[in-house]
């Protein structure tokens, strides 16, 4: 059987990829540090396998991920790595304790849970890692500037990790949207000027289909809603002032 481990599952997009996945027959692991909206996932989906996690805390880590993948057969076929924090607002007024914990949660958590799956993966025929990337990785983003610089990272990281783990056989990837209305960007107190101007255009289900293209046709870069394809294909081939004078419009007030 199939098995997808997702992180961040208990609402937004790996909660919309959850209910894809089992609703295609795959096995689903719920991993999340909202105790609460994840039990209430798992009934939903008919008791899946779910786990209370801070993606930050490294032994918790290996522990959730060595029983989740106990319970089928040591294999792993899909880790999702979807968790993640936002908070858009001029860089000097959140604290220097709030961009650390972005970049922690981000790219430190999605470090460990990626290096805690490999040996599952590894014994796992077509295992794949996909990444939840974004638009504001292929420019750095004002108002949300250790967000961007975290998917940075998760770009990075998909890159070089995608080349290296082919010996493994492993296929490693992101998915990169713009901006997706979900709870984490409703939240928010701050508008960027950015997000004004191109607005919310994509649901949570969106990017879950994507994920399900992922699987069925790997890439390392997914971009999603035509748009930001747009964008992404000429930041390919035009110099980066090109995307400089494009994001200084989009984010001027």
């Amino acid at each position: 059987m199939n098995t997808i481990l997702i992180t961040g599952a208990a609402s937004g997009i790996g909660a919309a990829a959850a209910r894809l996945f089992h609703s295609r027959g795959w096995s689903v692991g719920l991993l999340d540090i909202d105790h609460q909206a994840l039990a209430a996932l798992a009934a939903e989906l008919g008791g899946v396998w779910h786990a209370e996690l801070d993606v930050t805390d490294a032994g918790a880590v290996r522990e959730a991920l060595q029983d989740f993948c106990a319970a089928h057969g040591g294999r792993l076929r899909l880790l999702f790595n979807s968790a993640g924090v936002l908070r858009f607002g001029h860089f000097e007024d959140i604290s220097l304790e709030e961009h650390a914990r972005i970049l922690q949660i981000n790219v430190l958590g999605l470090l460990q849970v990626t290096h805690a799956a490999f040996p599952y993966l590894k014994g796992t025929p077509g295992a794949q890692v996909v990444n939840m990337g974004s638009a504001s990785g292929l420019y750095g983003t004002p108002h949300m500037v250790s967000y961007s610089a975290s998917k940075f990272a998760v770009r990075g990281l998909s890159e070089a990790l995608e080349l290296e783990w082919r010996r493994h056989g492993i296929h490693v990837g992101d998915l990169m949207p713009p901006f997706v209305a979900t709870p984490m960007v409703d939240s928010q107190r701050f508008t960027p000027p950015a997000l004004r101007r191109m607005g919310v255009k994509l649901r949570a289900e969106d990017i879950a289909q994507a994920l399900w293209r992922q699987v069925e046709r790997p890439r390392v870069h997914r971009p999603i809603h035509w748009l930001f394809r747009l964008m992404y294909g000429a930041g390919q081939v035009s110099p980066p002032a090109i995307s400089r004078l494009l994001m200084g419009w989009m984010s001027r007030d």
